[in-house]
């Protein structure tokens, strides 16, 4: 690689390029969710209902997330957040149009395909932005303790940003709902996460590309104890998603009596 971009203030340009493109798709998955749940409920829809919207966004998910790293390693980083990115603009354009007189079947499939599209942004973005920083972080000859120091702690900073902006993107979805509805909604963070996409074309084309294309059978483990951890943690977010993401909100709203911006504000702060 060149070295003119392993400068440090060229990589650490580029960490804070991706760090800001991943905080701002974080948002707006954050803000969907509260969205979606909120905006069908209140057309009637039932909680097994919403939840069937949610489907596709996780199995397509597990699926990208299976994939993605083979995918970064062969064609580069910057081009699967490129994709995530567009395809979370692309998803949540989907959901201007929808509207109270469809029928309630062709909603359901509909939200289920932007979902969808939703599902696999989301992991080729998260995957995109902590693989990039392995390949901003500085590392000088003799001194590769000290880089994988710095590469904890760079990793650190954008996990748990993820995780408190993922709370922030709750409430920005509930109040968002509240005063600009559901389809100005989704048109403000569709323009909201372009703009955060141009920022991403001054990333480098050859970021995290591998010189030896790698098989795809590369994606699976050769321990079992990874594979084993893969599968609990899958059915340890499945877990989660089915009383935090969906049944707690509406409990709050219809049980609690709580508006779109303090049930966002609840489960943001949680």
């Amino acid at each position: 690689m060149d070295q003119s971009l392993r400068a440090p203030g060229r990589l650490l340009r580029q960490y804070m390029v991706v760090t800001a493109a991943y905080w701002a798709f974080t948002l707006s998955d954050g803000a969907l969710r509260m969205l979606v749940i909120f905006h069908f409920h209140g057309l009637g829809y039932s909680t097994l209902d919403i939840a069937l919207l949610f489907i596709f966004y996780e199995f397509f998910g597990v699926l990208t997330n299976l994939a993605g790293g083979w995918i970064g390693a062969r064609y580069g980083l910057r081009l699967t957040l490129w994709s995530g990115l567009l395809l979370q603009v692309a998803a949540l354009l989907m959901l201007v149009p929808v509207a109270e007189s469809w029928p309630k079947l062709l909603s359901v499939v509909y939200v289920m395909a932007a979902q969808a599209l939703s599902g696999i942004a989301k992991d080729l973005s998260k995957m995109s932005a902590k693989s990039a920083i392995k390949t901003v972080v500085p590392v000088e000859a003799g001194q590769e303790q000290q880089g994988e120091h710095t590469l904890f702690r760079w990793v650190a900073i954008l996990t748990g940003s993820k995780n408190a902006l993922k709370g922030v993107g709750f409430f920005l979805g509930g109040t968002a709902l509240f005063w600009l509805g559901f389809a100005g909604s989704v048109g403000a963070m569709a323009v909201g996460l372009l703009l955060a996409w141009l920022l991403t074309l001054s990333l480098p084309a050859a970021m995290g590309k591998m010189k030896r294309k790698p098989a795809f059978t590369a994606v699976f483990s050769k321990s079992r104890g990874i594979n084993v951890l893969s599968l609990a943690r899958f059915f340890l977010f499945g877990a989660r998603d089915v009383w935090f993401v969906v049944a707690l909100p509406v409990f709050l709203e219809m049980s609690m009596a709580w508006n779109f911006w303090q049930v966002g504000g609840f489960m943001g702060l949680w």
